[in-house]
């Protein structure tokens, strides 16, 4: 692969990641959304966030191929994500929340020898 090739093809990554965001800036920055359009794009990072985590807390490693939810107890990363998603909820820090999950997780393998 040529120089050329890879240098057009950086171009057009950046173009395909840039655009769609830059664009929706320049066209609705001069524009007031009506309160219901903004209080539905606030709903957009905790769904993206809920849509990137869910799969990986309810199919854990190694088993995606047959798509079977674990509510086991050998889960560990779901049962230590209930008490993050406490920690979210009610002190609303992310920092917190992160902090508690891996506090879980390491006290488990240490208890569990996992």
């Amino acid at each position: 692969m040529g120089q050329e090739t890879i240098f057009i093809a950086l171009l057009g990554m950046m173009a395909v990641t840039y655009v769609p965001r830059v664009l929706p800036v320049l066209l609705l920055s001069s524009k007031k959304l009506p309160q219901v359009v903004v209080a539905w794009l606030s709903y957009v990072p905790v769904a993206a966030l809920a849509a990137m985590l869910f799969p990986a807390l309810l199919i854990p490693e190694g088993q995606a191929g047959t798509r079977q939810i674990d509510l086991g107890l050998d889960n560990l990363f779901l049962w230590a994500a209930v008490p993050a998603l406490l920690v979210a909820w009610k002190r609303r820090s992310f920092f917190g929340a992160v902090i508690v999950g891996m506090a879980v997780v390491a006290v488990a393998r240490l208890v569990l020898g996992g």
